[in-house]
């Protein structure tokens, strides 16, 4: 669609709809083209659930702790 930028102005609100539903705007002035409205790229989703599958590996120590850390925080070992 081409529309002078004078008309435009005044129909903005419905030109950017437009442009969000994938039409392209030429702007002109004295019937030339100067500007172009598009629609910005839709952010794509991922899914909430498997969205990091085969990204994410966990150590199969992971839930050992090292030598000495809860000493370190002056906790005792001792379950008593």
């Amino acid at each position: 669609m081409k529309i002078a930028i004078a008309d435009a102005k005044a129909r903005f609100a419905d030109l950017i709809r437009r442009a969000e539903n994938g039409e392209n705007i030429v702007l002109t002035r004295h019937g030339k083209p100067v500007a172009q409205l598009t629609g910005a790229p839709r952010a794509q989703s991922l899914p909430l659930f498997g969205a990091l599958k085969g990204r994410i590996r966990i150590d199969p120590d992971f839930d050992t702790l090292p030598e000495g850390f809860v000493a370190a925080f002056g906790a005792s070992t001792d379950p008593e």
